[in-house]
């Protein structure tokens, strides 16, 4: 997987001001502007932002994207844009259009938007909350209260045993999709006592040999995705009620439709089949 750390986007201090080749990610809820003419359809150049006739909401420093100052700006109602030049839509329809850093770098920034919009105020006093002078947190003047944009871990896993691999779906899935089981880290729980936890809960299957495979910042809405490998213990699958409408052994001769390795999910799929090579 590519990643923010190689190349393409830098981390940086917030520059004082917005240089004139500054590039933009455009939102509008949970929906990103994209260009239909350009190659790499975002982060937009500052010329597109200055279009348009309103001001944002709000507007927060990413780093920097290929030596340009990146900004995230989000509006409650976009101004009207070029429907020829640009588009409206779902982060989500991105995912394989775009390579691995720019999916993630779209993802950082729909993830920053809306923890601007989600702590307005102080859970603990109600008083209004604003943004950090240096941190990237909203704080709390009169609590002294600091919130940090949310990142909810959560584990994935591939059960294997021997040639086979564990596949199931969840009662969300389209008809005919099978994927890895995955499942939120608790409180006080390390990311392999969760492993272990939600195979068995999900399956009645219980492993061992947990082992990390990578990880993939999943921005719907805000999930950090900790990938493992498993093997299994013992049991018998027994799918959960309410979560689970079916998980089977699955051989490579017998798969089923799976995740595209864009996601965590089709990549441990096809690491364990590169093995059986």
């Amino acid at each position: 997987m590519a990643g923010l750390q190689k190349t393409r986007f830098a981390v940086g201090n917030t520059p004082a001001d917005i240089s004139i080749d500054a590039v933009f990610l455009l939102f509008q809820g949970d929906r990103i502007l994209t260009s239909m003419r350009n190659p790499e359809p975002m982060p937009l150049h500052r010329t597109a932002f200055d279009q348009l006739e309103s001001d944002p909401d709000c507007t927060h420093f990413l780093g920097y994207w290929d030596g340009h100052a990146c900004y995230a700006s989000a509006y409650m109602q976009i101004p009207a844009f070029d429907a020829m030049q640009y588009s409206l839509g779902s982060l989500y329809q991105l995912l394989g259009r775009v390579d691995d850093e720019l999916f993630a770098l779209a993802g950082r920034g729909l993830q920053v938007v809306n923890w601007y919009y989600d702590h307005q105020y102080c859970g603990r006093c109600g008083q209004a909350m604003v943004v950090h002078h240096t941190d990237r947190a909203m704080t709390c003047k009169p609590c002294r209260q600091m919130l940090y944009p949310r990142l909810t871990p959560a584990i994935i896993v591939l059960v294997t045993r021997g040639d086979e691999m564990l596949l199931a779906r969840n009662h969300n899935f389209p008809e005919g999709l099978y994927s890895t089981l995955a499942g939120f880290v608790e409180p006080g729980e390390t990311s392999e006592q969760c492993v272990y936890r939600e195979v068995l809960e999900e399956t009645g299957i219980q492993v061992r040999g947990i082992e990390y495979f990578g990880s993939q910042s999943w921005p719907f809405p805000s999930q950090l995705m900790l990938g493992f490998f498993a093997r299994y213990e013992s049991g018998d699958i027994v799918p959960e009620d309410g979560e689970i409408a079916d998980a089977q052994w699955f051989s490579r001769e017998q798969m089923p439709v799976t995740p595209p390795r864009h996601a965590i999910s089709g990549q441990l799929i096809e690491a364990f089949l590169d093995t059986l090579s």
